[in-house]
């Protein structure tokens, strides 16, 4: 890794403001995008589509200025879109996964601008609840389609550590409660 990728800082630009997003997340941001990216990553082997988490920058509206966002994690298809390190399409899938410093963001502007941008589904992953909000396009608006709070032990009523989500444009990739959050007990 040559010395500019390690001094990079990560932030994002919006409506010309830049948003500096150092320091980094807890540790459980990063297992949980590793944990969702590979299982992403693996159900788009030989499909036109790819994967990224954290290092591709979401260039929202082009046509109007250079404002954009840096997603947790982000599946792209139309490859003419990418250029340097930065993507101008409209990507198929957006998860970002929660700190208390980017919540309300994550939550508000940025879940407007991807709405507007049209990004047909849209998680949001919230590390210390264990809860997955997974939101889909209808009509240009953004609809709240399934929400859970991961219950691991099978003793309790509502355990659902094996209840499986599938991606609604890749109804092939899927994923367990379970192997969303695998890893993040320790500490």
């Amino acid at each position: 890794m040559g010395s500019a990728e390690s001094e990079r800082k990560k932030d994002e630009k919006i409506n010309g403001i830049i948003y500096n997003m150092s320091p980094s997340p807890g540790y459980r941001h990063g297992i949980i995008n590793g944990n969702v990216y590979s299982i992403i990553k693996n159900g788009l082997k030989n499909s036109l589509c790819l994967a990224f988490m954290e290092n591709l920058d979401f260039k929202y509206h082009p046509e109007l200025n250079d404002d954009y966002l840096c997603p947790d994690i982000m599946i792209i298809c139309d490859r003419a879109r990418l250029k340097g390190g930065a993507y101008s399409g409209v990507p198929k899938f957006i998860a970002e996964t929660l700190s208390p410093s980017t919540a309300k963001k994550d939550r508000g502007e940025k879940k407007d601008i991807y709405e507007k941008a049209g990004v047909e589904e849209y998680w949001l992953i919230t590390p210390q609840g264990k809860s997955v909000e997974i939101y889909y396009l209808d009509n240009g608006k953004y609809i709240l389609e399934q929400n859970y709070i991961l219950q691991e032990d099978k003793e309790e009523e509502d355990y659902n550590a094996e209840t499986v989500i599938s991606l609604k444009a890749f109804p092939h990739i899927k994923m367990t409660l379970s192997e969303i959050f695998e890893g993040t007990e320790i500490g």
